[in-house]
């Protein structure tokens, strides 16, 4: 199961795994001749519907995000209070991910995404009218429990009807309707709220990710090769417990939230920044910003190179020197240096982020799913936390206040790469015989 980004996700299967301990299955599954691969029937419909899904998902999440300072106008509230109605989708998603996850074990996969889809768009509907910040934030952390059942079940759904072969394919579709659906989402709501406002900018999204519901449910394949258990909550409760007392995993999941917290905070406050002096750019253009996240897509393709080069630890090395060489950058008052500096933020990010997650994926021995849902629950918490404190930070002490708290989470990672190395070496020393 992925961590869905934030705007874009590192997402690692294995379609071999064995099948999740928490579930009691009750049939066997058909066979992979049944599974669905290029040129076969459904499998462009399948994947356009995942791409679709992706879209909707990510637009909706993110779509308060490049719209803080005219929600802040328009409530009368400051930056920390407007920054909630991100960070209530983003945390309502991180705690909801592990219990629907598992409830799509039960239920159905295409089910589970069809309820996720059509409860987050029936809120999104209802987002623009929110009376006061308080019922803002309320609608938004509904949305972001309902979206919690999409990306695990979009990725056991895959693991399920597609061959291995087209496995990597597939997922990396569904990969680029999240980017395109975070990245689209927060320009569309940029420019829309120039022109007519920030209500009618939601209300975009409301309609954009309805449309997106909408090719979903008429394309989506139904599910071929799912087999309904019975959920067992003390397996579930076991597995999730053994995760967590494995250090290696429980670091990978802090990595993740550290890293987050410096991206989520940076893409919180930005707006704020660029709207004020010396810069004061009109709404779209703050919006369009977002575009930066297509480095991110070229950062998280070379994770895989850099940690063949580096190692794992030297390409977290790399991703953390990235991104704080960014941080330090933005501090500048030239557009282009800090337009620099995001750039260098989220190629550090993304390539921190890579690495991190595949690593989750190639710790766990046993219940992979449920390993991947706590990195999934940790990041978004991350971004939760880094969107409220950077907001904070801003507003006491300013853009340099929030770079502080970047830094600072940016050494909780060196200080947690640096510790796992030691370990790694006091391991592999006393793996060699004592010599006299």
């Amino acid at each position: 199961m992925p961590p869905a980004d934030t705007g874009a996700s590192t997402v690692v299967v294995d379609a071999s795994a064995p099948s999740s301990p928490v579930i009691t299955s009750r049939t066997a599954a058909p066979t992979s001749a049944e599974r669905l691969e290029p040129g076969r029937p459904g499998y462009r419909k399948m994947s356009f519907a995942l791409f679709a899904a992706g879209v909707a998902a990510f637009a909706l999440l993110y779509s308060t995000q490049a719209l803080l300072p005219a929600i802040s106008t328009a409530y009368g509230v400051s930056a920390g209070q407007a920054s909630w109605t991100v960070s209530a989708a983003t945390g309502a998603l991180a705690l909801c991910v592990l219990p629907l996850s598992a409830l799509s074990e039960r239920f159905g996969r295409r089910e589970m995404m069809t309820v996720s889809l059509t409860v987050a768009v029936v809120v999104g509907m209802l987002v623009p009218f929110a009376p006061s910040i308080g019922w803002l934030i309320a609608l938004r952390a509904v949305q972001g429990a309902a979206l919690a059942g999409l990306p695990a079940s979009a990725m056991a759904y895959l693991a399920e009807e597609v061959r291995p072969k087209a496995l990597i394919a597939a997922i990396g579709l569904f990969v680029a309707g999240n980017s395109i659906g975070g990245m689209s989402g927060r320009i569309l709501t940029g420019w829309v709220a120039q022109a007519w406002g920030w209500r009618a900018a939601l209300a975009a999204v409301g309609l954009l990710a309805l449309a997106c519901a909408v090719a979903f449910h008429f394309l989506i394949p139904r599910a071929r090769n799912f087999t309904p258990g019975t959920l067992n909550p003390k397996a579930l409760a076991r597995t999730v417990a053994t995760h967590l007392s494995n250090p290696l995993l429980v670091r990978l999941y802090a990595i993740g939230a550290l890293f987050m917290t410096v991206f989520g905070a940076v893409y919180t406050v930005i707006g704020y920044r660029l709207v004020d002096e010396p810069f004061s750019l009109p709404q779209g253009v703050v919006g369009s910003i977002f575009l930066v996240y297509l480095v991110g897509t070229v950062s998280s393709a070379a994770a895989g190179r850099l940690v063949a080069r580096l190692g794992r630890r030297g390409a977290l090395y790399l991703a953390v020197s990235t991104t704080a060489a960014g941080l330090l950058l933005s501090l500048s008052d030239a557009l282009l240096a800090v337009l620099a500096g995001l750039v260098l933020i989220t190629a550090g990010f993304f390539a921190g982020h890579a690495v991190a997650s595949s690593s989750v994926s190639r710790t766990a021995t046993a219940g992979r799913a449920q390993a991947s849902a706590l990195y999934q629950s940790a990041y978004y918490l991350g971004s939760s936390a880094g969107g409220t404190l950077g907001a904070v930070a801003f507003h006491a002490g300013g853009w340099a206040a929030t770079v502080a708290l970047g830094l600072l989470a940016i050494l909780g990672v060196v200080s947690i790469t640096l510790y796992g190395t030691r370990v790694a070496r006091a391991e592999r020393r006393a793996l060699v015989p004592a010599t006299r």
